[in-house]
């Protein structure tokens, strides 16, 4: 190659970068007009919430909201994606007046009411409180949200859910908050996936978690306590984990699987004193280990005739024996939640079922019955000890008689 036909080589380069670098540029440049960066804004700075949160561009920010009392006779509305509310703790206070059962806050896509399909993504709820009144709705209704982050949030008194969400289909979180006396379910989740819910406290909601048409429920290290109906309702659900909770004192039950749940473990929650433990009504495939039951008095673990494929294991049945007495005494007759007494496993027409490994002790009948003609059932391992406490008729400690294909090796008296 000459020198000329370099220098036309190298400017021709030049040229092309140079179109490149001012293409690039222009780009940057229209894109930059047409997606303001996004922004912090102080809510103080606006005339109210709602036109602080209107405030928030396409490209998403942080809203800041201050201490104080903010009432609201309507919902409160977040249309913004990539978004993060941060209040200032339980100061900041968000106080529904509505009586028509509107929710406090609304976080929801702007057209979805003609568009089902639009979602929002990636909003973050932080550190404030939301409160209502038995008349008004949902402390906070999430629809159409993927990713959103509930975290530190206080949510009482409403007449609603504490927490609603609805379709809230990609990873949903919910995370060290607090929701205590809404008239509904402290956190219902319906249409979700891949869901966790870790570090909470419930405390006299309606029923305590609910988790309907999902998937992959990751629930840990809750608080469930003195709840008016049920702890934890999962229907229509598989692939979920409920492990570390404790659940004290409902009600109703501490548990349910319900309408065609499959792929279940129940692990290592204490279930304490609540009128019924746990229910599998409609359950396949589910395994209930290492869980302690302590004084249940209506039934402490039934699985039901639409249940089957079931393992139990592990598990401690017991009263509230400490060594040389019972810490509460037990009573046979009181109206809940006086109540005092424990009892074990009711196998009610159930199939293809395997317990092994549980302790039975200070119950006020037999450790396990078989009702309903049960089937292919192996109850080996187990133990047993001071059984009929209410009665001196002495019954067998695995009553298995109504059981098909029943195999039993046990230890106790």
């Amino acid at each position: 190659m000459t020198s000329r036909e370099r220098f036309l080589a190298s400017a021709l380069v030049c040229a092309v970068l140079s179109v490149a670098l001012l293409l690039g540029g222009w780009v940057r440049q229209s894109h930059s007009a047409a997606a303001p960066s996004a922004k912090i804004i102080d809510a103080a700075d606006f005339p109210n919430l709602q036109a602080a949160f209107d405030a928030v561009p396409e490209a998403g920010g942080l809203v800041k909201l201050p201490p104080g009392d903010f009432e609201l006779t309507r919902p409160l509305r977040l249309r913004r994606e990539n978004t993060r509310i941060l209040g200032a703790g339980a100061s900041t206070h968000l106080i529904n007046r509505n009586q028509e059962g509107a929710p406090a806050l609304i976080v929801r896509h702007p057209n979805r009411d003609n568009d089902p399909k639009a979602r929002l993504w990636r909003v973050q709820l932080s550190d404030f409180r939301i409160s209502g009144n038995p008349k008004s709705g949902d402390g906070l209704l999430a629809e159409g949200m993927n990713e959103i982050f509930i975290h530190g949030l206080s949510v009482d008194h409403n007449g609603g859910h504490g927490m609603n969400m609805v379709d809230c289909y990609e990873d949903p979180r919910v995370s060290d908050s607090i929701i205590t006396y809404n008239g509904k379910a402290g956190i219902n989740i319906f249409r979700g996936h891949d869901i966790a819910v870790s570090g909470n406290q419930l405390e006299e909601n309606l029923d305590g978690v609910r988790c309907l048409d999902s998937y992959n429920l990751c629930m840990t290290g809750n608080v469930l306590d003195d709840h008016l109906q049920h702890g934890v309702v999962i229907e229509s659900t598989y692939g979920s984990v409920l492990s570390g909770n404790m659940i004290e004192e409902c009600r109703g039950t501490a548990v349910i699987l319900d309408r065609n749940c499959y792929g279940i473990t129940i692990s290592a929650n204490v279930i304490a004193h609540n009128l019924e433990g746990v229910d599998l009504r409609d359950a396949w495939g589910c395994a209930v280990s290492a869980n302690t039951f302590t004084i249940i008095p209506g039934q402490a673990l039934r699985i039901g005739p639409e249940s089957g494929r079931i393992t139990v294991t592990g598990n401690n049945f017991s009263n509230s024996y400490i060594g040389e007495h019972t810490r509460r005494e037990e009573n046979y007759e009181a109206r809940w939640p006086g109540l005092i007494y424990a009892t074990g496993i009711l196998l009610e027409g159930t199939s293809d079922v395997a317990i092994t490994g549980n302790v039975f002790s200070g119950l006020i009948h037999e450790a396990i019955k078989a009702v309903g003609q049960p089937q292919r059932i192996a109850v080996v391992g187990n133990v047993s000890h001071d059984l009929d406490r209410r009665d001196s008729k002495r019954s067998e400690p695995f009553s298995l008689g109504a059981a098909e294909n029943a195999i039993g090796l046990n230890a106790g008296h």
